[in-house]
């Protein structure tokens, strides 16, 4: 019997990324997410019902133009959204095919869709950047409108299989501002071998046409970007657990 692929929804390609993962990434957008951040510069990408579908190689033919500049810098395929992972049997065939290319894989996700068929795409995943909203499980349900609890339970996974992990945080003012909790979330991946980057991102309003476009309310419009004092001093917690820290100061 012929398998027929799994179709996925594709928000949009990017194919000179720089900015998700080391070296020229092709990047893919994938449609979907349950997380409501109120920070998100993607909204357009929630809507599981929306975006182009692509079958596996349909998609893989795309990124196979990209490699030798992959190769070259030392980049890949990162996988974003939207959440990634709530498209877990696409997201493992086209891993699956990277990996027969030689192409690396990088997926970046919140950590909080769990199942069998992520801890396969785990196995062909080279890099994992993990979203950490907030440490304090109030806040980070306020940001997000879901539990921090599996996420945390994802880091303990990827720790547990030696992942190589980046953890991303997003510095935003009367938000995820509260040094207390950046400080526990410092001492928590103190812990974790695995994490062998932060990435300290400042919160911009890029995103903010897209949320009046779809009809949503923005509640940040008032909030301003964080000061470089403010990430600075953000930037030196983190470091001071011997993290190595990239961060716009």
């Amino acid at each position: 019997m012929v398998r027929v692929s799994k179709l996925g929804r594709i928000h949009s390609l990017e194919s000179f990324g720089t900015v998700d993962g080391p070296g020229i990434r092709f990047v893919v957008f994938m449609q979907g997410c349950v997380l409501r951040c109120q920070f998100c510069h993607n909204p357009d990408t929630w809507d599981t019902t929306k975006g182009m579908e692509y079958t596996p190689q349909q998609l893989m033919d795309e990124i196979v133009l990209y490699k030798s500049y992959m190769n070259f810098s030392g980049g890949g395929v990162t996988f974003t959204g939207g959440e990634p992972l709530l498209q877990a049997e696409y997201i493992l065939e086209v891993s699956k095919l990277c990996k027969e290319q030689g192409i690396s894989v990088a997926i970046d996700t919140s950590g909080f869709v769990w199942n069998d068929t992520v801890k396969e795409i785990l196995e062909y995943t080279d890099l994992v950047l993990l979203d950490i909203k907030n440490y304090d499980p109030l806040v980070y349900k306020t940001v997000t409108g879901v539990s921090l609890s599996p996420t945390l339970k994802f880091l303990d996974y990827l720790k547990e299989k030696n992942i190589n992990t980046w953890v991303r945080y997003v510095l935003v003012p009367n938000l995820t501002d509260n040094l207390d909790s950046v400080r526990q979330l410092s001492d928590h991946l103190d812990h974790f071998p695995n994490v062998s980057k932060i990435e300290l991102l400042g919160f911009h309003k890029m995103g903010e046409y897209k949320w009046k476009e779809l009809g949503l309310e923005y509640k940040l419009s008032d909030t301003k970007e964080p000061s470089k004092e403010l990430m600075k001093q953000v930037k030196e917690i983190f470091e001071c657990n011997g993290k190595v820290v990239s961060a716009n100061v």
